[in-house]
């Protein structure tokens, strides 16, 4: 076991110096402050910090002579009488690398800032062409390719809103997020390629169209099809036996939409325009349409990459995602701050684990992220990453990071800070995070972000430190939703995030904020154990059960309810050739017992195939908890929202 808190790396005085955080410091005449008093400041005057942002960066667009900030949460507005335009502004620098793509095949595209300049241009050109107007919708149902940046930023140009769903989600979950948008435009490629395999997705593009009576066009590339005969998709045409049943609208391939060469302008829009639609995982109801603004991302991403990930002109930047998860977004926010964001599309496991690590060393990454249990499979399965002379800094997210996987970065990648961080869909960021200013100390994030008002609170909704609380924000922040889709009174929007605490964005984690403002997140607060009127988070159970070399994968499950004592479930996937034995069972027991309490003791272990995870890997403890007390499989989880959904049968009670 790594001890909580012990110190891993700290910054010298030159990296201290060099960091752009530094630099905007001492922009605003505070040389000498603390990072924690400046996120004081930060908190406290969100009007001057904001505004110091869009001045700093010099953000492209009409600031307007109204206040920054006026109303609360929900609600509140920001920046009365601006405009701007999010592409314009990720497009403003003109030399270099523009972008790198890396597919699972070996294929490799770079593009330079004036040859994607170029083609969002065509392609804009060619969604005005199909009457794609300021508030339309376009949705792409595309991998992590160019094609899908290209046509953000062209949809983005003209004021129109994107949305994306990754092609591994199935029809029902596509369709269940984009019949509720009503989009104008589908790109869709025919397929793609993931753990050596190819996908065909033709006959699911097919049908998600015929569901979506909204469609204008379907714009079709050949991505599978174009691999497999060795040319870049733009050049290839959509065969016809894979669009000869989409009943709605025109269908042409990419090249077609690209055709012709048109004006690359920008229609500047208020700062809460929709600029795109996420959605929540949607494994226990219709996923939530989650919009958010041009303004809001625009500064909230230069603040945060900049500052928090010290990107900026020059640097490669590298998050293994797909574009159905938030850091999809957040990875193309590298444009924003001119650095080079590195596409990939395919496996994390493909050929093997460590194919992230090489394609970082490779492309000479700068700052490379990935999930937590990226990490800890790097660490189980011996990798020992090389070539990354480059690297200054990695990202960890999705689920909290134990203390063994930031002392395996330290002793693997010494010198190189790794910082946890934690946000959401909801903010498209992370409101905790790192700096390069910090020390990195294992299982700690080191600091709240930056604007973010982040606190802790009791059950009787006051703000404790040094306790384990509900994460709270009690400051509104300019990347917060705009609004819900089709929720025009904003009741569906109030209820998630304002029910419990009036005023207050209640996010669903716990976590412990020390009085350095250093903090701990240990899971959700709706799958949490409660055991002899104990609150334990499920992040401290995995990090002591998955130390096993046996145990591949865990899930840790309280039964209990409001005023009656459960059973403290514990299930296991085994690694290969492993066994659950007694003696295994034994020595998970003892080390639960000896490591935290006996209350951690489970009252059974059983062995599964798998855990379920949601698409973008998280684990389903809430529907795996309704089925055990009695909720129907088909009803407990969206199986299309999900990575694994055959193995959900393997916890009925």
């Amino acid at each position: 076991m790594v001890v909580e808190g012990a110190l891993l790396w700290e910054p010298t005085d030159d990296i201290v110096t060099r960091a752009r955080l530094t630099h905007y410091m001492e922009s605003l005449g505070r040389s000498g402050t603390s990072y924690e008093e400046l996120w004081q400041w930060s908190v406290d005057s969100p009007a001057e910090f904001w505004a110091s942002i869009w001045d700093y960066f010099g953000v492209i667009g009409e600031r307007g002579d109204g206040p920054v900030i006026t109303g609360t949460m929900p609600g509140a507005g920001w920046f009365t009488g601006s405009s701007l335009n999010y592409a314009e502004n990720a497009l403003r620098h003109e030399d270099g690398t523009a972008l790198v793509f890396v597919s699972e095949d070996g294929a490799r595209q770079e593009m330079s800032r004036a040859e994607l300049r170029e083609e969002v241009a065509r392609v804009r050109a060619g969604l005005v062409r199909l009457g794609v107007r300021r508030g339309d919708r376009v949705a792409g149902y595309l991998p992590n390719i160019p094609q899908a940046l290209i046509a953000f930023l062209a949809t983005a140009s003209l004021g129109a809103i994107w949305s994306a769903g990754s092609p591994d989600f199935g029809v029902p979950s596509i369709v269940d997020r984009f019949r509720q948008i009503e989009p104008k435009v589908l790109i869709a490629v025919d397929g793609y390629h993931y753990n050596g395999k190819g996908y065909d997705r033709s006959a699911a593009v097919n049908e998600i169209a015929a569901e979506l009576p909204s469609l204008r066009a379907t714009v079709w590339i050949p991505y599978l099809a174009a691999a497999g005969e060795g040319r870049p998709p733009q050049r290839a045409e959509p065969a016809p036996a894979h669009t000869i049943t989409v009943p709605h609208g025109e269908v042409i391939g990419w090249e077609g939409l690209r055709a012709e060469p048109g004006p690359l302008e920008f229609e500047r829009v208020p700062f809460d325009h929709p600029l795109w639609i996420l959605y929540s995982s949607g494994t226990t109801g219709l996923p939530k349409p989650i919009v958010h603004g041009h303004g809001g991302i625009v500064l909230e991403h230069l603040k945060s990459l900049s500052f928090h990930q010290d990107l900026g002109e020059g640097d490669v930047f590298f998050w293994y995602t797909t574009t159905g998860w938030m850091m999809w977004n957040y990875l193309i926010g590298a444009l924003l701050v001119g650095a080079t964001p590195v596409l990939y599309d395919g496996s994390a496991a493909y050929p093997s684990a460590a194919v992230l690590w090489r394609i970082a060393a490779s492309e000479q990454v700068t700052y490379f992220g990935v999930g937590a249990p990226y990490i800890m499979a790097s660490q189980k399965a011996g990798i020992h990453p090389e070539g990354l002379e480059r690297l200054r800094g990695i990202g960890s997210t999705g689920s909290p990071l134990p203390p063994e996987g930031f002392s395996w970065v330290a002793a693997e990648l010494p010198g190189i800070p790794l910082g946890s961080f934690s946000g959401g869909t909801d903010v498209c960021t992370g409101f905790v995070g790192a700096t390069m200013l910090h020390p990195i100390r294992a299982g700690i994030i080191p600091c709240r972000s930056l604007g973010a008002r982040v606190e802790s609170y009791d059950p009787d909704g006051r703000p404790v430190v040094g306790e384990v609380g509900e994460l709270v924000i009690t400051s509104p922040m300019p990347s917060m939703p705009v609004m819900f889709w089709n929720d025009a009174s904003g009741e569906r929007y109030r209820e998630s995030y304002f029910d419990v605490y009036p005023g207050v964005w209640r996010h669903g984690d716990w976590i412990k904020i020390d009085e350095d403002g250093s903090c701990v997140i240990y899971g959700r607060s709706d799958s949490t154990l409660n055991r002899g009127g104990v609150r334990m988070g499920t992040s401290e159970f995995y990090r002591v059960v998955e130390r096993f070399e046996e145990i591949a994968d865990s899930l840790v499950i309280d039964t209990g309810q409001l005023g009656q004592e459960g059973r403290l479930l514990l299930y296991v996937t085994l690694a290969e050739g492993a066994e659950l034995t007694d003696t295994l069972t034994g020595a998970l027991c003892a080390a639960l017992r000896q490591e935290l309490s006996p209350r951690h003791v489970p009252n059974e272990i059983h062995a599964v195939p798998g855990i379920p995870r949601t698409l973008s890997g998280k684990k389903l403890e809430v529907p795996v908890r309704r089925i055990l007390l009695g909720t129907p499989v088909e009803q407990a989880a969206n199986p299309d929202a999900m990575a694994n959904p055959e193995v959900l049968r393997h916890f009925r009670p």
